[in-house]
């Protein structure tokens, strides 16, 4: 898609989509704010994680295949200045009153890491979630799972944040670029090692009045059966 349909939202450049349309559609639904943490933030979130991180081994046989050249963990305890960073993340997100999962999920991926294009399934977290990019940059894209030449792609540098809720949840499926395909319009972004720090809202409850269903409505990508990333 590189080099197609280039429009940039509020005239800053980090979100690009097929047209107008899907531009306005996704305007509150798909949001990155560019410099949300310092370098001083960025650098304490990044070295709290990293003894964590490094006991474990980089993957590439994820179980429901969605992810390949990563490690992940999910974090509940943290330093006082990362509690203060991550709060900061609960106001811009989400509702002065909405309860978040306990458990934040922490992503990390290889140089040559990559996430397929999946649609997160609606039993593991709700229709928020809000994610801290540390180390790289990198292209996340989203495609419309019915139209696929509707799509949306955010540029996510270090430090910065992003928020996917909604229609951008459940209407379209997201990838993070591999480096080789690694572009934003006719701009290549290099990937090198890339963690995400993720905050979800919970799945929501099962209306009284609907029966349980068995599984998740059909989707075009696979949906990822795993943490929602």
């Amino acid at each position: 898609m590189a080099g197609s349909g280039l429009r940039a939202v509020s005239g800053q450049g980090w979100v690009r989509g097929s047209g107008p349309a899907v531009l306005s559609r996704l305007r509150d639904a798909a949001v990155v704010r560019p410099g949300f943490l310092s370098a001083a933030e960025e650098e304490t979130l990044s070295r709290e994680l990293e003894p964590a991180l490094r006991r474990r081994r980089y993957e590439y046989d994820h179980w429901d295949a969605a992810i390949h050249g990563f490690r992940e963990t999910e974090k509940s305890r943290w330093s006082e200045a990362s509690q203060a960073i991550l709060q900061r993340v609960r106001e811009a997100a989400f509702g002065p009153n909405q309860v978040l999962l306990p458990l934040v999920h922490v992503l990390d991926l290889e140089p040559k890491g990559y996430i397929k294009p999946h649609v997160d399934s609606v039993k593991f977290c709700g229709a928020t979630i809000a994610g801290l990019s540390l180390l790289s940059s990198s292209v996340m894209r989203l495609v419309h799972t019915q139209e696929p030449t509707e799509w949306l792609e955010l540029l996510l540098e270090p430090g910065s944040l992003y928020i996917l809720r909604g229609s951008a949840r459940y209407d379209f499926s997201h990838e993070i670029l591999r480096d080789q395909d690694s572009f934003f319009g006719e701009r290549r972004i290099p990937r090198s090692r890339r963690i995400s720090v993720i905050c979800r809202s919970p799945p929501e409850e099962q209306s009284p009045d609907c029966p349980p269903q068995s599984a998740d409505p059909p989707r075009l990508p696979p949906t990822h059966q795993g943490h929602c990333v």
